[in-house]
C-alpha cells in the first residue's frame, strides 16, 4: 500500500519534470532546434495537428529552420500559423520550402526569458510539493484508519522527502542549463 502511494507519487512527480521540459522547449534561445516549431498547430483536414505531422522540420543552420510541407496547399496554411505563433518569427516561402530566420536575442529579451524560465521553474516546483502535500496526507490518512504503524508512517514520510528533494533538484537542474542556454551569445 505504501509502495503504491510512493509509485503514484513518483509517477506524479515524473509528469511535472516531463510538461516543465515542454514548457522549456516552447521558450527560443539563440539557436535553432526543430522542437521549437513543436507547439506551433495548423488546421489540416478540419484538426488541429502540430506542424511536425504535415511537414519536415529541419534545422537549416545554427539561425534558421527549413520547413517542407508534405502538401503544396498547406504551404500557405503552415506560414501562415508559424506568423501567428506569437514567437516573433517572420517565415520566408521559397516554393515549397518555408525558411524560418530566427533573429538574434537583445539582452534585454534574454534577461526577461530567464525571468520566465524562472518561473516556470518556481511553478514546478510548487507543483512537485503539492504532489508531497497529497502524499503525506494519504499516509496520515493510512495511519488515523490504523492500516499502518507510526514507525511505517515515519519511514515513508522520510522516502517521499527523498523523493521530491530528487525531483526538485531535476527542476534545478533543469533552469540552469536553460538559463545557461539563453544567456550564451
Amino acid at each position: 500500500m505504501l509502495n503504491d502511494i510512493k509509485k503514484d507519487a513518483e509517477t506524479r512527480m515524473a509528469k511535472s519534470i516531463e510538461s516543465l521540459r515542454t514548457e522549456l522547449t516552447k521558450l527560443r534561445t539563440g539557436r535553432a532546434h526543430t522542437s521549437l516549431l513543436d507547439h506551433v498547430t495548423v488546421e489540416y483536414y478540419g484538426s488541429q495537428v502540430p506542424i511536425n505531422q504535415v511537414a519536415n522540420v529541419n534545422v537549416g543552420d545554427a539561425r534558421s529552420l527549413t520547413v517542407v510541407p508534405w502538401e503544396k496547399k498547406m504551404v500557405p496554411v503552415v506560414e501562415k500559423a508559424i506568423m501567428n505563433s506569437n514567437m516573433g518569427l517572420n517565415p520566408v516561402t521559397a516554393g515549397d520550402v518555408i525558411r524560418v530566420p530566427l533573429p538574434a536575442l537583445t539582452e534585454e529579451r534574454r534577461r526577461d526569458m530567464t525571468k520566465v524560465v524562472r518561473a516556470e521553474g518556481e511553478g514546478a516546483r510548487v507543483a512537485i510539493r503539492n504532489i508531497r502535500r497529497d502524499v503525506l496526507s494519504d499516509i496520515k490518512e493510512l495511519l488515523k484508519d490504523k492500516e499502518i504503524t507510526e514507525d511505517e508512517e515515519r519511514r515513508a514520510q522520510d522516502d517521499v522527502q527523498k523523493i521530491t528533494d530528487k525531483y526538485i533538484a531535476e527542476v534545478d537542474k533543469l533552469v540552469e542549463a536553460k538559463e545557461k542556454d539563453l544567456m550564451e551569445i
